[in-house]
Parts: C-alpha cells; structure tokens; sequence
C-alpha cells in the first residue's frame, strides 16, 4: 500500500454545506488536500480555495451518488456528512414517514456512496471511508427511536465494510459526537449550555487525523467525542 500525503489527497466531503460541514472542508483544505463538497444546493459561492470543488446532488439518489463518486474519482477518503434528527414522538406514536426518512438520510445515502466510492478504493490498494454517527447509539434517549436505530444501523454498516477491506489498504471509522455546537442546534435547544457541546472543529481534527496515514491500523471503531456532556 502507498502511504497517504495529505498535501495529495483528494477527499470527497458530503453534506458539505451543512453546520459540521463546513468545519470539516475548511479543516481538510488546511491540509493542502483537494476538496469535492456536495450538498443538494449551494446558496452562495461555497469557497473562493482552487483547491475546493463544489458539487450539487440529492444524495438521497442511488444514481447521484454514483455520479458524485465519478465526478470526484479517485478520491482517498470519502467523509459522508448527510444526516439529519427528527422525532419527539414514542415507538407507539412514530409515523412510517419519520421511520423511513431517519433511514434514508442516516443509513441509506451513506449505503449508497459507500457502495460507489469503494471500487475504485479497493482497485487502488488504498482509502478511507469515514462519517459520523450519534452518542445515542451507546446510550438512546426517549422518543428518537427512528434517529437512534437509524444511527446504529450506520455504525454496523461501517463496521461490516471494515471487516470487507481489512486486507485491502482501506478502512472504515465512524465517529460518535454528542450534541454538536451548531448555529441550528443553538436555535434548538436554546436553554442548554453550548460551552459542554463538542464543537464542530473538534470532530473535523478527528475526521482529518483518521484520513491520514497515522490512522491506518485504526480501522471498524465508533469513536465516542463528547465534549463536556458526560
């Protein structure tokens, strides 16, 4: 297997546009790596970097992510950022609507661009697949049991595609934040204290460290980034 340059990499980022998102672009542009960043739609110029190439797809779609992975292909790491949070209703009162879209921004689009970046990977002896999970896969919380269970799924899928490409120069990690500091969970959760929530930066500096070469026997983990909130 080749060792990994990051000043090299070209790192394909989905959910770019989003409050972790950009943290994680700006963390991975820092390095020197190429950046593609896909979101369904990006309001302004995303990036003046000539580094960064921005991309526009409904990653909900098998077929767009396919051609997200080609238009940025080869890639060295894909960091899968779609997800999204929706309940405060018990099982007995969740809708089949919030249950499949919990398992189609959680688990299904990460399915899809796994399945469509990792050919190439495994031709070339080398990659990274990356996204990030919940802490509410280790410990749920009441009335999120779609979000939960769709966030656990993801951390299995992860988990099964590292066994996969363990001997093939790949590895798959997921990371496990608490509540993240962003403008939108500040807006939602007004009366909680943002200084003990893990801030965005901090879960980009673990996604560009498990991108690196340092992180290459770190391969099928859920790593738990907390904050203060114990």
């Amino acid at each position: 297997m080749r060792h990994y340059n990051q000043y090299r990499m070209a790192i394909l980022i989905t959910g770019a546009s989003g409050g972790l998102g950009g943290a994680v672009v700006e963390a991975f542009l820092r390095t020197g790596a190429t950046v593609y960043g896909a979101t369904l739609a990006w309001k302004n110029q995303p990036h003046s970097n000539p580094k960064f190439i921005p991309l526009e797809a409904d990653l909900l779609q098998a077929a767009e992510c396919d051609r997200v992975a080609k238009a940025a292909s080869p890639v060295d790491a894909l960091v899968h950022l779609v997800g999204g949070i929706a309940g405060g209703q018990s099982v007995a009162e969740t809708s089949d609507a919030t249950w499949n879209q919990m398992l189609d921004l959680n688990l299904r689009s990460a399915y899809s661009m796994f399945r469509a970046v990792l050919p190439e990977m495994i031709k070339s002896g080398r990659g990274r697949i990356l996204t990030v999970g919940s802490r509410a896969v280790e410990q749920p919380f009441a009335n999120y049991a779609a979000y939960t269970v769709s966030k656990a799924a993801l951390v299995t899928l992860v988990k099964s595609v590292a066994v996969e490409v363990k001997d093939s120069g790949i590895t798959a990690n997921v990371a496990l934040p608490s509540v993240i500091d962003t403008p939108a969970n500040r807006v939602a959760m007004a009366t909680g204290d943002p200084s003990k929530r893990v801030t965005p930066e901090s879960i980009a500096g673990l996604l560009v460290w498990l991108a690196s070469d340092a992180a290459r026997d770190i391969n099928g983990a859920s790593i738990p980034i907390y904050g203060k909130m114990w």
